[in-house]
């Protein structure tokens, strides 16, 4: 499904990502772990077509999406569903009208045919009949399930995750973890997670790879991963303070 090859890419200076290399298969979950900083959300950001690359090529279901120009982009993007980290709910708008944002602006639903599908998606969060609530009324994990609705809204072939434990408190992580690998089980989409919550990396993924000194330093199943030899991955998912990654790298 998505091919990412050799890509770079710099910020002035400093370099975040350098030949990096990933493929990521139709119908799995692919989990992409590494510390805060070390350019996970900007490799997601390369996936979906945010960030060009400064070089590399990137693939989406056999399309290079690294050169297309905005019309191609729009046009693969409405394969994509996407949970920002903080959710990225418009305040000023009701839970519908967040669920519903892109079915109002790409679609041509009547008003029940929306009403109808945003609680469906609602339902399948477990948030059945707050659509009227506001954003400022809802809690950081009903926040958070809401976005998840939104995301998958439109029917999604691909669904991205941007840190979705962050900001909510144990048990709630728990019943998002769930609930993502609960979705991609039932609505049979591509799955890709960036997280350094390595609870929810092991519950949700099919495969994990590691991003490490800009580029992807070993990939496995959990157990695999688990169980590997290499220093930095032990390190890394054991939370260690004592060895080759120190307080500088990313």
């Amino acid at each position: 499904m998505i091919e990412i090859k050799n890509i770079h890419k710099s910020f002035g200076s400093l370099k975040v990502l350098e030949g990096l290399d990933l493929t990521i298969n139709t119908g799995e979950s692919m989990v992409i772990i590494g510390r805060s900083g070390c350019g996970k959300s900007v490799l997601l950001k390369h996936i979906i077509g945010l960030m060009k690359p400064d070089e590399g090529k990137v693939f989406v279901d056999g399309e290079e999406i690294s050169s297309a120009g905005s019309k191609e982009l729009d046009r693969i993007r409405m394969d994509f569903g996407m949970l920002f980290q903080g959710a990225a709910l418009f305040d000023s708008l009701t839970v519908f009208e967040n669920v519903a944002f892109r079915l109002m602006e790409y679609t041509d639903m009547s008003y029940n045919e929306m009403r109808e599908r945003v609680a469906q998606c609602l339902g399948m969060v477990g948030l059945r009949g707050i659509e009227s609530a506001k954003p400022a009324q809802l809690s950081g994990g009903m926040k958070k399930r809401v976005g998840l609705a939104r995301a998958i809204s439109m029917s999604p072939k691909i669904i991205l995750f941007d840190e979705p434990t962050t900001g909510v408190d144990p048990i709630m992580g728990d019943i998002i973890n769930k609930l993502i690998r609960n979705l991609h089980d039932t609505l049979k989409v591509t799955s890709i997670t960036v997280t350094h919550d390595m609870k929810s990396a092991y519950e949700i993924a099919d495969r994990i790879a590691m991003l490490y000194d800009k580029k992807i330093i070993a990939i496995g199943t959990p157990d695999e991963i688990k169980n590997s030899d290499n220093r930095v991955v032990q390190q890394f998912i054991n939370g260690e303070s004592e060895g080759p990654i120190t307080s500088t790298s990313k």
